[in-house]
């Protein structure tokens, strides 16, 4: 069966409807040549009455009788002059078309001297990596012309280059990694230092086109983000390297930004993470924006191996574990959290082998951060005791399926103290503040596709989730609110995000947020830190003596009967 021919008005309408188009066009060209004097009168005759209404406007009241009276005087002198009238409103056109015309500079249809001896400047400087001695008509050539080699520039208001497209020969070697950073170096040191310039190369079309790359927001305080369970905002990039944005609260105002999404859980490819920065580049920042985001739906616990108090604020709260700066409190905290780790795995395995869901125990995320935890190395070694990186192998090893998280934040120049369980299993990267190209590679496992410069701000830097592409990467202010030298702004951000404090139990009280940390102890299998609640002194503590006959877990440390201990960090032992 023959099919049909379409109709014409189908076949050929996207042609009538270009013609059309065209032609509406041209008409509007026309018109706006034949009217353009009299759009011209208008827009004078607009602004003499506005300048006439300005000037009634600033003329006091006791003058402006006066002034109404001469300008009344002048309109009847003229009306009673022979040809008056006419020659007013000729005067007033002229005075309209004068006022109205268009002074817009007119555009440039090049770049002016100093432009065009700074792209001299860098063509110049391009030659000896873009031309061999063997091609017979070389784009690049000393003396050549560079308008062929740049078909697109254009400037800033410092007369520095913002944007140029640079042609190369087909065979520059655009698939070396050596031979791109090369070219990349020499622009950017061309094209002005300080700044930060995005390059994309396209390989097919023998093109690299270089931008430069607007500073990212600093402002952006800690406050709640629009996520799902599983998904931790480590900071934001450019709009153009992800397709998602958040809406973030700027005091009374409102504005999309788009975010680096840290998303963990059972899917996830990469359950754990590694900050690393030069001292005061943020790291600890990184760690109490996370820390404030897993409270929201999981639990902490926290191992500051600096020692600065930076996660004082944390203390004492609902869903914080502990919050540990000495290496007993350390090593206690993450033995318990690698048997929390097992029993999880044990509890989750019982539930599939038997078809049930697993255990809601299970469910709830539990965090590991560690700040600067190759301080405690050197402190093991010194004392004979075993290192707390040691402790995180089974964290690391097996805690995607237990819902257990692993966040690891250190020195740049600590990277190999680091153990290997830490650098293999930790494939979400972070990099902040000032750094080199090939320590961002080492660190990242990928070059950025930017220039790094050498002053940044606090929480300014590089991220890289698994084998993705690397982001820019500018962390949300989370100081610490204890710090004098917080914004009221920033300390009041933080303290709407800090959960409550733990209820206690009948006869306890809650700890002096304002009290120093002391180093934790170790009594029993319990964990007591210095400065929580104890029993007073006034009331001696039994301690009960374990009975050597009958074999079981050593008993603990305990209070009055009358009173019920506040439930804290155990680790189960048994006496032989």
């Amino acid at each position: 069966m023959a099919r049909r021919p379409l109709p014409r008005i189908l076949s050929n309408g996207s042609a009538q409807l270009a013609r059309s188009r065209e032609l509406a066009r041209t008409a509007a060209d026309s018109a706006t040549d034949v009217l353009h004097p009299l759009i011209t009168i208008t827009r004078g005759l607009r602004r003499l009455a506005a300048a006439g209404r300005r000037r009634w406007t600033e003329t006091p009241k006791e003058k402006r009788g006066a002034l109404l009276f001469l300008v009344a005087s002048v309109l009847l002198v003229v009306a009673l002059l022979p040809y008056g009238p006419l020659c007013a409103a000729v005067t007033l056109m002229a005075a309209a078309a004068w006022k109205g015309r268009d002074r817009s500079p007119a555009a440039s249809d090049g770049p002016d001297e100093s432009q065009t001896e700074r792209l001299k400047a860098l063509y110049e400087a391009l030659v000896p990596y873009f031309s061999t001695a063997e091609d017979p008509e070389p784009l690049y050539a000393h003396g050549g012309a560079w308008d062929k080699a740049f078909p697109t520039y254009a400037f800033d208001g410092g007369g520095r280059i913002s944007h140029l497209v640079v042609r190369y020969p087909a065979y520059f070697t655009d698939g070396e990694a050596e031979a791109r950073a090369r070219i990349e170096h020499l622009l950017a040191a061309k094209s002005g230092r300080g700044r930060e310039y995005h390059f994309t190369w396209d390989e097919e079309g023998n093109q690299l086109t270089v931008s430069v790359l607007l500073p990212l927001p600093v402002d952006i305080a800690a406050q709640r983000f629009v996520t799902t369970p599983g998904e931790t905002v480590l900071g934001f990039t450019d709009p153009t390297e992800v397709r998602r944005t958040l809406p973030l609260t700027y005091g009374e105002q409102q504005r999309d930004v788009p975010p680096v999404v840290w998303r963990t859980g059972l899917r996830s490819t990469e359950p754990h993470l590694l900050a690393l920065g030069q001292p005061g580049s943020g790291t600890s920042t990184l760690l109490r924006s996370i820390a404030l985001q897993a409270l929201q739906h999981g639990e902490v616990v926290i191992v500051d191996g600096g020692g600065t108090g930076e996660y004082a604020c944390l203390t004492g709260r609902d869903g914080v574990l502990a919050v540990e700066c000495g290496l007993t409190g350390a090593l206690a905290s993450l033995e318990w959290a690698a048997t929390e780790t097992e029993r999880r795995l044990i509890a989750a395995n019982r539930a599939h082998q038997a078809g049930h869901p697993p255990p809601d125990d299970t469910k709830r995320p539990l965090w590991i951060l560690l700040d600067r935890p190759t301080a405690f190395t050197h402190l093991a070694a010194t004392d004979d005791r075993k290192d707390p990186q040691s402790l995180l192998q089974v964290p690391l090893r097996h805690g995607r399926p237990a819902n257990v998280t692993v966040v690891v934040a250190d020195q740049l120049d600590s990277l190999d103290t680091l153990t290997d369980a830490v650098r293999q299993h930790t494939r979400a990267r972070v990099v902040l503040g000032p750094a080199t190209a090939d320590q961002i590679e080492s660190v990242l496992g990928a070059p950025p596709h930017t220039t790094p410069v050498d002053q940044v701000p606090p929480g300014r830097g590089y991220a890289r989730l698994g084998t993705g592409p690397v982001h820019r990467l500018q962390v949300p202010a989370t100081p610490n609110p204890y710090d004098d030298a917080t914004s009221d702004a920033h300390r009041q951000a933080v303290l709407d995000l800090l959960p409550p404090r733990t209820t206690p139990a009948d006869g306890e009280t809650v700890p002096d947020p304002d009290s120093s940390q002391g180093e934790p102890e170790l009594v029993g299998p319990e964990l007591v830190q210095a400065g929580q609640a104890k029993p007073e002194p006034s009331e001696p503590e039994a301690v009960p003596e374990p009975e050597a006959s009958k074999p079981g877990p050593v008993p603990v440390l305990t209070e009055p009967a009358e009173r019920k201990p506040v439930p804290v960090l155990t680790k189960p032992t048994k006496s032989s």
